[in-house]
């Protein structure tokens, strides 16, 4: 009996494990948008055009016009223009070498983080950040659009809070194909709202562009300018920094840069990516001015509420009519943008929980989880709390973001990061201290600064002070430590060795859940002697780790690499 049982339990050991069978949601890739993993180029059908226009078509929102109101009513017309413009060339500048990233490699914001400088699970916390910024400006955008419904129709604002909540799961819930869709179909309505208020203004009222440049706010600023103002109204302005994490989500469908189609792919992704705060920027002055012009009829509070303006320009054309056009403006532009919320929400929750838990139940059930959030901050009535609110956020927001352009732009030229973006568990450590450690410090120091522990000064330039501390921190640790914590063992197929070797198009079977995926989203995994897939690899909780632990425990290459010429690449 004793042999039998020796012989049974030896044979269930020597047993293959079962396949890895994902749940329906989470094997649709037509909903699931590779939402944990590469993107693989037979998924990138679009072209750059068109996935310019998506990416593009998400930033409709009217945040923007309640956030540039709220920076010139606090601190007046020129601190207020100031605090635009340079919060706009810092979010340009750090946006342009993570959007390229995102679209040449095929991965969204949080993968692009655990290999630039963050680890494994260092950029867990970043995933949290992310997914803040989208329910808050989810809640924000969704505030906007209830307000919008209320002035139409009468619907009472919690009611309307549901109402925007619910009314977008539907597109979220079919992914990429249905977001394309919407934003195109919508577009030139919301161009044509959007152009028409200062079209009229510029005709029937050209005086009160003079107006608006000697305007010194609500609260005593003054029209001149001011070193706090600068500080504070910048720090407001710079929350919107993680927007091209959003950006990002679609640009990881780009197609593959070739000599044929380099410039408009350069184009599409300068566009798409940074590109996105020219047009921020412009509407947060617009939204100021309009609030501006619509101040002495409304009253500050309603002013401050995209609606109010909206009609009152509108009036002198459009009479009793202004009213539902210009609601029908603010409702097309909330859900543009809110799609876009809740879709990159539902990513980045997938991220987390999937580190966290090893289970991932499909992208789609985290977007009920993001708008629940969402729904209570629209609940609590945070839009009365805009500014504290965003001047907070920037200072861990920026931080992030800082210390991800650091690595990408100075760490990988210097040879202190490998030079491309490795972001599967079987090659990275926990924890890399560039990143991680340069983002902690920095947010630490901010945030302190913020709420005043270092003076005045400093709690008005909190923002300027994360940004300058990542950037010079990421670089100096990944020095200081020459590199060492960014991969814990080398990649056979993508690494530096192996570049130019294989065709990144070529496909693989996992061991695990036995489905065909492109080399770089395969690893080679001594646990299941062979292939496995990033997710498979992500959620499998008993190999422990070996890969990493002891790399050479992972012995020779256990992959059948395809011999096949590499895909031209352009410069």
């Amino acid at each position: 009996m004793t042999d039998t049982v020796a012989r049974d339990t030896a044979a269930a050991q020597a047993a293959p494990p079962p396949r890895r069978r994902y749940a329906k949601l989470a094997a649709d890739e037509s909903r699931e948008d590779y939402s944990l993993r590469y993107a693989p180029h037979s998924f990138r059908r679009w072209s750059p055009g068109t996935v310019a226009g998506t990416a593009l078509g998400g930033i409709a929102y009217l945040a923007d016009f309640a956030i540039g109101a709220s920076i010139v009513f606090t601190y007046g017309f020129t601190s207020g223009l100031a605090s635009i413009l340079t919060a706009a060339v810092i979010i340009f500048l750090t946006g342009i070498p993570i959007a390229r990233a995102c679209a040449r490699h095929g991965l969204d914001m949080d993968l692009i983080t655990r290999g630039a400088g963050f680890g494994y699970f260092g950029s867990t916390l970043t995933s949290l950040i992310y997914a803040s910024f989208t329910f808050i400006f989810f809640a924000l955008e969704g505030s906007i659009m209830a307000q919008a419904m209320h002035q139409a129709v009468g619907l009472p604002l919690p009611a309307g809070y549901l109402l925007t909540t619910l009314v977008v799961i539907p597109i979220v819930f079919r992914g990429m194909g249905a977001l394309a869709k919407v934003q195109a179909w919508t577009q030139p309505l919301w161009l044509i709202g959007l152009v028409l208020p200062f079209l009229v203004l510029a005709v029937e009222a050209p005086e009160s562009w003079g107006a608006f440049t000697s305007f010194g706010g609500t609260e005593g600023a003054g029209a001149g300018f001011s070193w706090i103002g600068f500080g504070l109204g910048t720090g407001v302005a710079l929350s919107l920094i993680a927007q091209i994490g959003e950006q990002a989500d679609y640009l990881r469908f780009m197609p593959a840069k070739t000599p044929e189609n380099a410039r408009r792919w350069n184009l599409a992704v300068l566009a798409a990516g940074p590109g996105w705060v020219v047009i921020g920027a412009a509407k947060q002055l617009g939204g100021a001015f309009l609030a501006f012009v619509a101040l002495e009829a409304v009253g500050t509070t309603h002013a401050l509420e995209p609606i109010a303006p909206q009609i009152e320009a509108l009036k002198p054309w459009l009479g009793s009519f202004a009213l539902p056009a210009a609601a029908l403006f603010v409702i097309v532009s909330q859900i543009k943008i809110n799609v876009t919320n809740a879709y990159s929400g539902s990513l980045s929750w997938s991220n987390f929980f999937s580190r966290v838990t090893h289970r991932h139940p499909g992208r789609v059930w985290y977007i009920f989880l993001n708008l629940a959030i969402a729904l209570t901050l629209m609940e609590m009535n945070m839009f009365a709390a805009l500014g504290k609110l965003l001047g907070f956020y920037s200072n861990v927001g920026i931080a992030w973001i800082a210390a991800v352009a650091a690595d990408l732009v100075i760490n990988k030229r210097a040879g202190w990061s490998p030079p491309y973006i490795e972001f599967k568990r079987a090659y990275l450590y926990a924890v890399n201290p560039a990143g991680f450690g340069a983002m902690a410090i920095a947010s630490v120091v901010s945030i302190l600064a913020f709420f005043g522990v270092f003076g005045r000064y400093a709690e008005a330039f909190s923002t300027f002070l994360a940004a300058g501390i990542a950037l010079v921190l990421c670089p100096l640790i990944a020095w200081a430590t020459k590199g060492r914590y960014y991969l814990a063992r080398p990649n056979p197929v993508v690494g530096p060795s192996a570049a130019g070797d294989a065709d990144e198009t070529a496909t693989l079977e996992c061991a695990v859940c036995e489905t065909a995926y492109e080399l770089p989203d395969i690893a080679d995994c001594p646990a299941h002697s062979g292939p496995i897939c990033s997710l498979c690899c992500s959620l499998d909780a008993g190999c422990g780790d070996l890969c990493r632990k002891d790399p050479a425990a992972a012995g020779p290459v256990l992959l059948p690499l395809p011999t096949v010429p590499a895909v031209p690449k352009a410069g």
